[in-house]
C-alpha cells in the first residue's frame, strides 16, 4: 500500500523499479523547483517515435557544470537502467544553477525497438555528489548508487530469514501484514526463494498504522513468533496471515486471525500474546520501521535488492528476476 503518494513518480523512474519503471519513465517527470537558470538554446524536448531513437548530438554549450561528469551520470544510469537490454539514453545536458554545487541534468531515454516513446527526464545533482533529487525526493547517486544502503541492511536487517546465512545477496522485503499489495507479493517472494536459493531473504516489519491500524500488532505477533519458534516458524505464520489478512479489519478480528496463524506455525497464542505486549516488543517493531525510513522507504510492499529499492507489488516476476540477476553482476556475485 503506497504511503506517500506523491513520491512514486521519481521512486519509478530512480530507483530502476522494473516493471514499475517500465510503465511509468515515459510519464511526465514531476516539476522540479526553478532555479531562474538560463535555458540552453535547444531546452532538450522529447524525439519523435520512431523504430529505435536517434537522439539529437548534445551541445556543448548544455554542459557548464563541473560535477558531476557525462561518464559519472552515464555509470549511475547503467548502474539503475542497465538490467534492461533495450532501454538506452543520452546524457544531453549537465548544467549550473544559481545554488552553488546544485546540478541540473538531462537525459533522453528511449527503447531500442521503438515501442515506447522516447522522453526527456530531469534531475537535480547535490553538491555533495552522492545524492539526487528527482521529483520531490532524495535518491543516492553514484557509479555504485546502492553500497551504502547495501552496508546499513547488512548490518541493520535482523528480521526472520530464509535461504542462505550469508549476506552477499541480501533482499529485504519490507512490508505490512495488512496491506493487500504485499500479500499480493508473496507469490514473487516465494518465487525468488526457489530461483536464487544463495541468496538471503529476510522480511522486515514496516506497519504502515495510520491506513492499517492492526498492522502494528500484526507486526508484533510475527516477532514474537520469531523470536519464539525461529523464521521457519515465522515464515508459517505469515502465510497463515496474508491468507486470513480480511480478518485484521477488526480489532476483535485481528485477535482471532492472529491466534489462529500462531497456532498454524506451531506456538502457544498465550505465550504470543504476552510478548506482543511487551514494551520491548513495541520498541523492536518501531525499529524495524526507523530502517525502512532512514532508507527514505515509503510504501509497502518494498524489496531492496542488495540496497537497490524495487516495488515489488505488481511487478511481472521475469522482470524482477532480471533485476536481481543484474544486481548480482554488478556486486561480482558468483
Amino acid at each position: 500500500m503506497i504511503q506517500h503518494f506523491g513520491r512514486i513518480a521519481s521512486a519509478v523512474l530512480l530507483a530502476a523499479s522494473a516493471a514499475a519503471f517500465q510503465a511509468g519513465a515515459q510519464q511526465q517527470v514531476p516539476a522540479a523547483p526553478a532555479d531562474n537558470q538560463a535555458e540552453p538554446a535547444q531546452n532538450p524536448s522529447a524525439p519523435a517515435p520512431a523504430a529505435a531513437p536517434v537522439f539529437p548530438k548534445p551541445d556543448p554549450k548544455n554542459f557548464n557544470a563541473s560535477h558531476p561528469t557525462k561518464d559519472e551520470v552515464s555509470a549511475f544510469l547503467s548502474a539503475s537502467w542497465g538490467y534492461d537490454e533495450n532501454r538506452v539514453w543520452q546524457v544531453q545536458a549537465i548544467l549550473k544553477t544559481q545554488i552553488d554545487g546544485l546540478t541540473k541534468v538531462i537525459v533522453y531515454i528511449g527503447d531500442k525497438t521503438g515501442k515506447e516513446k522516447a522522453s526527456a527526464f530531469q534531475f537535480w545533482a547535490m553538491p555533495d555528489g552522492k545524492h539526487i533529487i528527482a521529483g520531490d525526493d532524495l535518491y543516492p547517486f553514484g557509479e555504485h548508487p546502492y553500497t551504502a544502503n547495501r552496508a546499513t541492511l547488512q548490518e541493520q536487517a535482523d528480521g526472520p530469514y530464509r535461504g542462505s546465512a550469508s549476506k552477499d545477496l541480501l533482499l529485504v522485503e519490507f512490508a505490512d501484514f495488512q496491506c493487500p499489495h504485499c500479500k499480493e507479493a508473496q507469490a514473487n517472494m516465494d518465487k525468488l526463494a526457489v530461483d536464487f536459493p544463495k541468496a538471503r531473504i529476510v522480511f522486515q516489519n514496516y506497519p504502515l498504522e495510520k491506513i492499517h491500524p492492526q498492522a502494528k500488532i500484526a507486526a508484533a505477533y510475527g516477532y514474537c513468533v520469531s523470536k519464539l519458534g525461529g523464521s521457519g516458524a515465522f515464515f508459517q505464520f505469515a502465510d497463515a496471515t496474508f491468507e486470513g489478512q480480511d480478518g485484521l479489519a477488526t480489532p476483535d478480528g485481528a485477535t482471532l486471525t492472529l491466534n489462529s496463524a500462531v497456532t498454524k506455525a506451531g506456538q502457544d497464542p498465550a505465550k504470543v500474546s504476552a510478548c506482543a505486549a511487551l514494551p520491548a516488543t513495541s520498541d523492536a517493531v518501531e525499529k524495524s520501521v526507523k530502517l525502512a525510513e532512514d532508507l527514505n522507504v515509503s510504501s509497502t510492499p518494498m524489496l531492496l535488492i542488495n540496497g537497490r529499492q524495487m516495488p515489488v507489488g505488481g511487478v511481472a516476476y521475469d522482470t524482477l528476476k532480471k533485476v536481481v540477476e543484474y544486481q548480482e553482476k554488478l556486486d561480482g556475485i558468483q
